[in-house]
Protein backbone atom coordinates (compact mmCIF):
# COMPACT_ATOMS: atom_id res chain seq x y z
CA UNK A 1 0.00 0.00 0.00
CA UNK A 2 1.49 3.30 -0.89
CA UNK A 3 0.17 6.80 -0.68
CA UNK A 4 -1.78 8.32 -3.41
CA UNK A 5 -2.93 11.84 -4.69
CA UNK A 6 -6.71 10.76 -3.29
CA UNK A 7 -5.77 9.30 -0.16
CA UNK A 8 -3.56 13.03 0.42
CA UNK A 9 -6.47 14.62 0.20
CA UNK A 10 -8.33 12.51 2.17
CA UNK A 11 -6.53 13.00 4.71
CA UNK A 12 -6.13 16.75 4.01
CA UNK A 13 -10.34 17.12 4.02
CA UNK A 14 -10.31 14.83 7.39
CA UNK A 15 -7.47 17.17 8.99
CA UNK A 16 -8.70 20.69 7.58
CA UNK A 17 -12.25 19.58 9.29
CA UNK A 18 -10.79 19.43 12.63
CA UNK A 19 -7.61 21.52 13.44
CA UNK A 20 -9.43 24.64 13.95
CA UNK A 21 -12.64 22.69 15.34
CA UNK A 22 -12.60 24.07 19.26
CA UNK A 23 -15.22 21.65 20.09
CA UNK A 24 -15.30 19.30 21.94
CA UNK A 25 -12.00 19.73 23.69
CA UNK A 26 -10.04 18.06 26.14
CA UNK A 27 -8.15 20.24 28.17
CA UNK A 28 -4.74 19.36 30.04
CA UNK A 29 -4.64 22.06 31.99
CA UNK A 30 -3.45 22.20 36.24
CA UNK A 31 -5.93 24.93 37.62
CA UNK A 32 -4.12 27.29 39.95
CA UNK A 33 -7.05 29.37 40.86
CA UNK A 34 -9.74 31.07 39.41
CA UNK A 35 -7.91 33.48 37.63
CA UNK A 36 -7.02 29.91 35.24
CA UNK A 37 -10.65 29.64 34.35
CA UNK A 38 -10.76 30.60 29.96
CA UNK A 39 -11.65 29.04 26.54
CA UNK A 40 -8.88 26.77 25.36
CA UNK A 41 -8.23 29.33 22.15
CA UNK A 42 -7.04 32.00 25.08
CA UNK A 43 -4.29 29.59 26.43
CA UNK A 44 -3.41 27.92 23.03
CA UNK A 45 -4.92 29.81 20.02
CA UNK A 46 -2.89 27.83 18.06
CA UNK A 47 -3.40 24.37 18.93
CA UNK A 48 -6.86 24.88 20.10
CA UNK A 49 -8.77 22.71 17.82
CA UNK A 50 -8.86 18.40 16.95
CA UNK A 51 -9.83 17.53 20.79
CA UNK A 52 -7.06 18.21 22.13
CA UNK A 53 -3.74 19.95 22.04
CA UNK A 54 -1.41 17.01 20.94
CA UNK A 55 -3.82 15.70 18.05
CA UNK A 56 -4.33 19.20 16.80
CA UNK A 57 -0.73 19.81 16.73
CA UNK A 58 0.05 16.17 14.74
CA UNK A 59 -3.16 17.67 12.79
CA UNK A 60 -0.83 20.79 11.83
CA UNK A 61 1.83 17.82 11.13
CA UNK A 62 -0.55 15.94 8.76
CA UNK A 63 -1.92 19.01 6.85
CA UNK A 64 1.77 20.36 6.16
CA UNK A 65 3.55 16.83 4.84
CA UNK A 66 0.65 16.51 2.54
CA UNK A 67 1.55 20.24 0.97
CA UNK A 68 5.02 19.46 0.55
CA UNK A 69 4.35 15.82 -0.84
CA UNK A 70 0.95 17.14 -3.49
CA UNK A 71 1.50 21.20 -3.78
CA UNK A 72 -0.79 21.21 -6.45
CA UNK A 73 -4.09 19.47 -5.07
CA UNK A 74 -6.82 21.36 -4.07
CA UNK A 75 -6.65 21.11 -0.57
CA UNK A 76 -3.02 22.76 -0.87
CA UNK A 77 -4.33 26.41 -1.28
CA UNK A 78 -6.97 26.19 1.74
CA UNK A 79 -3.76 24.31 3.61
CA UNK A 80 -1.47 27.20 3.07
CA UNK A 81 -4.25 29.73 3.74
CA UNK A 82 -5.48 28.77 7.14
CA UNK A 83 -1.43 28.23 7.94
CA UNK A 84 -0.88 31.41 7.21
CA UNK A 85 -3.52 32.72 9.81
CA UNK A 86 -2.81 30.41 12.54
CA UNK A 87 1.00 30.49 12.75
CA UNK A 88 1.50 33.72 13.20
CA UNK A 89 3.85 35.47 15.78
CA UNK A 90 1.04 36.78 18.31
CA UNK A 91 -0.53 33.43 18.39
CA UNK A 92 2.91 31.42 18.64
CA UNK A 93 4.09 33.61 21.69
CA UNK A 94 0.65 32.85 23.53
CA UNK A 95 1.38 28.94 23.10
CA UNK A 96 5.25 30.03 24.55
CA UNK A 97 4.12 32.02 27.12
CA UNK A 98 1.90 29.23 28.36
CA UNK A 99 5.04 26.76 29.12
CA UNK A 100 6.33 29.60 31.14
CA UNK A 101 3.73 28.91 33.75
CA UNK A 102 5.24 26.73 36.65
CA UNK A 103 2.10 24.70 36.24
CA UNK A 104 3.36 23.91 33.13
CA UNK A 105 6.57 22.06 33.47
CA UNK A 106 4.33 18.41 32.81
CA UNK A 107 2.28 19.76 29.91
CA UNK A 108 2.00 17.27 27.66
CA UNK A 109 4.94 15.46 28.26
CA UNK A 110 6.58 13.56 26.25
CA UNK A 111 3.84 12.66 23.33
CA UNK A 112 2.96 16.08 22.99
CA UNK A 113 6.74 17.72 22.81
CA UNK A 114 7.74 15.16 20.33
CA UNK A 115 4.70 16.04 17.87
CA UNK A 116 5.63 19.55 17.88
CA UNK A 117 9.01 19.22 17.26
CA UNK A 118 8.02 17.02 14.19
CA UNK A 119 5.14 19.64 13.41
CA UNK A 120 8.44 21.77 13.39
CA UNK A 121 10.54 19.79 11.13
CA UNK A 122 8.22 19.61 8.49
CA UNK A 123 7.13 22.95 8.85
CA UNK A 124 11.12 24.10 8.11
CA UNK A 125 10.36 22.42 4.72
CA UNK A 126 8.34 24.94 3.40
CA UNK A 127 10.80 27.38 2.39
CA UNK A 128 7.99 29.25 0.88
CA UNK A 129 6.72 30.86 3.94
CA UNK A 130 8.08 31.30 7.73
CA UNK A 131 6.31 28.94 9.70
CA UNK A 132 9.65 27.02 10.67
CA UNK A 133 10.73 30.33 11.77
CA UNK A 134 8.28 31.31 13.40
CA UNK A 135 7.52 27.49 15.45
CA UNK A 136 11.44 28.05 16.20
CA UNK A 137 11.16 29.15 19.45
CA UNK A 138 8.46 26.54 20.77
CA UNK A 139 10.57 24.10 19.09
CA UNK A 140 13.32 25.13 20.83
CA UNK A 141 11.71 25.24 24.25
CA UNK A 142 10.32 21.73 24.47
CA UNK A 143 13.67 20.51 22.87
CA UNK A 144 15.34 22.08 26.23
CA UNK A 145 12.69 20.61 28.24
CA UNK A 146 13.38 17.29 26.69
CA UNK A 147 16.83 17.64 27.57
CA UNK A 148 15.74 18.36 31.41
CA UNK A 149 13.78 15.27 31.30
CA UNK A 150 16.09 12.62 29.92
CA UNK A 151 18.38 14.10 32.96
CA UNK A 152 15.77 13.21 35.47
CA UNK A 153 14.11 10.20 33.65
CA UNK A 154 15.81 7.22 35.00
CA UNK A 155 13.75 4.22 33.64
CA UNK A 156 11.91 4.40 30.25
CA UNK A 157 7.80 4.65 30.24
CA UNK A 158 6.80 0.94 28.02
CA UNK A 159 3.36 1.83 28.23
CA UNK A 160 1.07 1.47 24.97
CA UNK A 161 -0.22 5.45 25.33
CA UNK A 162 0.55 9.01 25.45
CA UNK A 163 3.40 8.57 28.18
CA UNK A 164 5.08 6.16 25.94
CA UNK A 165 9.07 7.55 26.12
CA UNK A 166 10.37 5.57 22.56
CA UNK A 167 7.68 7.02 20.43
CA UNK A 168 8.39 10.69 21.47
CA UNK A 169 12.14 10.15 21.39
CA UNK A 170 11.86 9.01 17.65
CA UNK A 171 10.12 12.24 16.37
CA UNK A 172 12.24 14.33 18.79
CA UNK A 173 15.75 12.85 17.24
CA UNK A 174 14.41 13.38 13.60
CA UNK A 175 13.89 16.96 14.54
CA UNK A 176 17.19 16.92 16.03
CA UNK A 177 19.54 15.20 13.78
CA UNK A 178 20.43 18.58 11.79
CA UNK A 179 19.41 21.21 14.84
CA UNK A 180 20.75 19.57 17.55
CA UNK A 181 23.44 17.48 17.74
CA UNK A 182 24.15 17.68 21.63
CA UNK A 183 20.29 16.24 21.65
CA UNK A 184 20.94 13.38 19.39
CA UNK A 185 24.10 11.95 21.85
CA UNK A 186 21.63 12.41 24.77
CA UNK A 187 19.25 10.42 22.92
CA UNK A 188 21.09 7.61 21.97
CA UNK A 189 23.19 7.48 24.92
CA UNK A 190 19.56 7.56 27.13
CA UNK A 191 17.99 5.15 24.40
CA UNK A 192 21.26 2.71 24.88
CA UNK A 193 21.15 2.59 28.72
CA UNK A 194 17.50 1.86 28.70
CA UNK A 195 16.59 -0.67 26.11
CA UNK A 196 20.30 -2.25 24.68
CA UNK A 197 20.36 -4.69 27.30
CA UNK A 198 16.90 -5.91 26.60
CA UNK A 199 15.97 -9.37 25.10
CA UNK A 200 13.26 -12.15 24.83
CA UNK A 201 10.21 -9.86 25.13
CA UNK A 202 7.53 -11.21 26.26
CA UNK A 203 4.99 -8.24 27.15
CA UNK A 204 1.00 -8.35 27.08
CA UNK A 205 -0.11 -6.65 24.78
CA UNK A 206 -1.93 -5.37 23.30
CA UNK A 207 -3.28 -2.79 25.95
CA UNK A 208 -7.45 -2.67 25.87
CA UNK A 209 -6.75 1.17 25.38
CA UNK A 210 -3.31 1.03 23.57
CA UNK A 211 -2.25 3.02 20.55
CA UNK A 212 1.68 2.13 20.66
CA UNK A 213 3.41 -1.31 20.98
CA UNK A 214 5.89 -1.13 23.52
CA UNK A 215 8.38 -3.35 21.91
CA UNK A 216 8.42 -1.93 18.52
CA UNK A 217 8.55 1.75 19.17
CA UNK A 218 11.32 0.84 21.23
CA UNK A 219 12.79 -1.43 18.54
CA UNK A 220 11.94 1.26 15.98
CA UNK A 221 13.87 3.83 17.91
CA UNK A 222 17.42 1.34 18.83
CA UNK A 223 16.80 0.87 14.87
CA UNK A 224 17.76 4.48 14.43
CA UNK A 225 20.19 4.99 17.07
CA UNK A 226 22.29 1.52 16.60
CA UNK A 227 24.34 0.66 13.58
CA UNK A 228 23.08 -1.82 11.15
CA UNK A 229 25.67 -4.25 12.32
CA UNK A 230 24.41 -4.17 16.26
CA UNK A 231 20.53 -3.40 15.27
CA UNK A 232 19.98 -6.88 13.10
CA UNK A 233 21.18 -9.02 16.18
CA UNK A 234 19.64 -6.89 18.78
CA UNK A 235 16.30 -7.36 16.93
CA UNK A 236 16.65 -11.20 16.59
CA UNK A 237 17.50 -11.38 20.25
CA UNK A 238 14.14 -9.28 21.55
CA UNK A 239 11.05 -10.47 19.45
CA UNK A 240 11.92 -13.12 16.51
CA UNK A 241 14.29 -15.85 18.34
CA UNK A 242 11.03 -16.37 20.75
CA UNK A 243 9.05 -16.56 18.14
CA UNK A 244 6.79 -13.43 19.40
CA UNK A 245 6.85 -11.45 16.27
CA UNK A 246 5.50 -14.54 14.12
CA UNK A 247 2.93 -15.38 16.57
CA UNK A 248 2.23 -11.83 18.61
CA UNK A 249 2.19 -9.45 16.13
CA UNK A 250 -1.52 -9.66 14.41
CA UNK A 251 -3.82 -7.26 13.73
CA UNK A 252 -6.15 -5.92 16.48
CA UNK A 253 -9.86 -6.16 16.87
CA UNK A 254 -11.58 -2.27 17.62
CA UNK A 255 -15.10 -3.38 19.08
CA UNK A 256 -16.84 0.26 19.45
CA UNK A 257 -14.95 2.96 17.62
CA UNK A 258 -17.16 5.86 19.81
CA UNK A 259 -15.40 4.89 22.80
CA UNK A 260 -12.35 7.13 22.50
CA UNK A 261 -10.21 4.57 24.47
CA UNK A 262 -11.28 1.61 22.64
CA UNK A 263 -10.57 3.45 19.02
CA UNK A 264 -6.84 3.70 20.26
CA UNK A 265 -6.80 0.20 18.86
CA UNK A 266 -7.17 1.48 15.83
CA UNK A 267 -4.24 3.92 16.07
CA UNK A 268 -2.28 0.63 17.38
CA UNK A 269 -2.40 -1.31 14.11
CA UNK A 270 -1.43 2.08 12.15
CA UNK A 271 1.33 2.49 14.45
CA UNK A 272 2.19 -1.01 13.98
CA UNK A 273 2.37 -1.06 10.57
CA UNK A 274 4.77 2.40 10.84
CA UNK A 275 7.09 0.45 12.87
CA UNK A 276 7.22 -2.24 11.41
CA UNK A 277 8.11 -1.16 7.79
CA UNK A 278 10.87 1.38 8.92
CA UNK A 279 12.10 -1.70 10.99
CA UNK A 280 12.16 -3.60 7.84
CA UNK A 281 14.16 -0.73 6.10
CA UNK A 282 16.49 -0.65 8.69
CA UNK A 283 17.09 -4.40 8.41
CA UNK A 284 17.38 -3.96 4.79
CA UNK A 285 18.29 -7.75 3.22
CA UNK A 286 18.21 -9.39 6.96
CA UNK A 287 15.91 -11.57 7.80
CA UNK A 288 12.68 -11.24 8.56
CA UNK A 289 11.98 -8.77 6.23
CA UNK A 290 9.52 -10.11 4.51
CA UNK A 291 8.07 -11.01 7.28
CA UNK A 292 8.23 -7.54 8.60
CA UNK A 293 6.42 -6.11 5.51
CA UNK A 294 3.32 -8.90 5.61
CA UNK A 295 2.61 -7.77 8.67
CA UNK A 296 2.69 -4.11 8.21
CA UNK A 297 0.43 -4.49 4.95
CA UNK A 298 -1.89 -6.72 7.18
CA UNK A 299 -2.06 -3.87 10.23
CA UNK A 300 -2.35 -1.27 7.45
CA UNK A 301 -5.41 -3.34 5.84
CA UNK A 302 -7.13 -3.74 9.41
CA UNK A 303 -7.14 -0.06 9.91
CA UNK A 304 -7.38 1.84 6.75
CA UNK A 305 -11.14 1.59 5.95
CA UNK A 306 -11.91 3.15 9.71
CA UNK A 307 -9.25 6.31 10.20
CA UNK A 308 -12.55 8.59 9.63
CA UNK A 309 -16.06 7.68 11.19
CA UNK A 310 -16.43 8.51 14.51
CA UNK A 311 -15.27 11.85 15.92
CA UNK A 312 -13.21 9.99 18.53
CA UNK A 313 -11.01 8.76 16.02
CA UNK A 314 -11.25 10.92 13.16
CA UNK A 315 -9.81 13.75 15.02
CA UNK A 316 -6.26 11.91 15.20
CA UNK A 317 -5.92 8.71 13.06
CA UNK A 318 -5.04 9.99 9.69
CA UNK A 319 -1.66 11.30 11.36
CA UNK A 320 -0.77 7.48 12.33
CA UNK A 321 -2.12 6.62 8.76
CA UNK A 322 0.24 8.89 6.91
CA UNK A 323 3.20 7.86 8.92
CA UNK A 324 2.69 4.30 7.85
CA UNK A 325 2.37 5.54 4.68
CA UNK A 326 5.05 7.80 3.82
CA UNK A 327 8.40 6.38 2.46
CA UNK A 328 10.84 7.15 4.76
CA UNK A 329 12.92 9.63 2.75
CA UNK A 330 9.54 11.96 3.20
CA UNK A 331 9.45 11.77 6.93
Amino acid sequence: MALTEDTARRFAAIALGHVARPFPYKDDHVFTGPDDLRLPQAAHPVFFGSFDWHSCVHGWWTLLTLRRLYPDMPEAAEITALAETTFTPEKLAAELAYLDRPSARGFERPYGWGWLLYLHHEAARHGDKAWGERLEPLARAFAARLRDYLNILTYPITVGTHFNTAFALVLARRWAVKRDPELVTLIDDWATRAFAHRRDYAGWEPGGDEFLSPVLTAALLMSEVMPHFAFAPWFEGLVEANGWLERECRPVTVSDRSDGKIAHLDGLNLSRAWCLKDIARALGRSAPGDLLQRRAADHLAAALPHVAGDYMGEHWLASFALLALLPRAAT
